[in-house]
């Protein structure tokens, strides 16, 4: 008699990532939120992680020390400590790739360089980094994620601020970008009471700012949808259907082997449980 296998837990959250995936795939969602299968790190996105460290920490420097120069100095220790908490950033590069190493950081230093000819931290005094923001639209159901840096003015007026270590999309793709910001501005309004005047996402590989004014109707019409994206995850779920969808990001996705839409099959997936609730996502 074949052992059934124990049940694979899931939480009823959303984050701005895992409802792109969803929306985008069902099938991604499901083996990176269910299945929790392993992705390998790439440069790009270990490159953004590494400048995104190094900012948070650069605005806990006094004002006067936040400079170029120094966000370079604080480079090599960032990068030790990745390499340290996360096995698979060892794996980038090999000793005998020392050059290609060297070349890779560099580029971060573009990044960075980049970062100050958009705006001059010395001036800046956010009122957070990294900052965790998460919400229940209903009992049990968690909207939430982690924003970059919140600014709030003397005034009170709240700029969300995103940093991108990529490319500004095209005007036909920024409704896509733009509704990660309006996913947070939600959270922000639900949790403060305040709708932020300002969302700005910040590319550091050409320069370009996204910047928008959400309304209350706006983030009205957010929370709709992501109750109806939510509903349509747990309809997935009980149907145990996650059809994949073909498109251009296939060629960057690290489960083609298991897509049936590349003539894989996926992992059979367990009985699904929803697992205890908790306080964060």
């Amino acid at each position: 008699m074949t052992e059934q296998a124990p049940p694979l837990t899931y939480r009823r959250s959303l984050s701005p990532s895992r409802a792109g995936d969803f929306q985008n795939c069902p099938l991604l969602y499901r083996f990176r939120t269910i299945d929790r299968l392993p992705e390998p790190a790439s440069p790009a996105m270990v490159r953004g992680t590494l400048v995104h460290a190094v900012l948070e920490d650069l605005f806990g420097e006094p004002a006067p020390g936040r400079t170029l120069e120094r966000a370079v100095d604080l480079l090599p220790s960032e990068w030790e400590q990745l390499r340290q908490a996360d096995p698979r950033v060892t794996e980038l590069f090999t000793a005998e790739q020392a050059a290609e190493e060297t070349a890779w950081l560099a580029s971060s230093i573009d990044l960075l360089t980049t970062y100050f000819t958009m705006e001059d931290p010395r001036y800046l005094e956010p009122a957070a980094r990294e900052e965790r923001v998460t919400y229940e639209p209903e009992p049990g159901l968690a909207f939430g994620g982690i924003v970059d840096r919140i600014d709030i003015a003397p005034d009170g007026r709240i700029r969300v601020v995103d940093y991108k270590s990529g490319r500004a999309p095209s005007p036909v793709f920024e409704s896509k970008a733009i509704f990660q910001m309006r996913f947070y501005a939600l959270v922000i309004w639900r949790t403060r009471g305040v709708i932020p005047t300002l969302l700005q996402l910040m590319y550091f590989g050409d320069g370009q700012f996204l910047r928008y004014e959400p309304t209350e109707s706006d983030l009205v019409h957010t929370e709709k949808k992501l109750l109806a994206l939510w509903a349509a995850i747990e309809r997935a779920i009980e149907l145990r259907d996650f059809p994949p969808r073909p498109s251009g990001l296939c060629g960057w996705c690290a489960h083609q082997a298991l897509c049936p839409a590349f003539g894989g099959t996926p992992p059979e997936l367990p009985v699904l449980q929803i697992a205890p609730p908790r306080d964060t996502l």
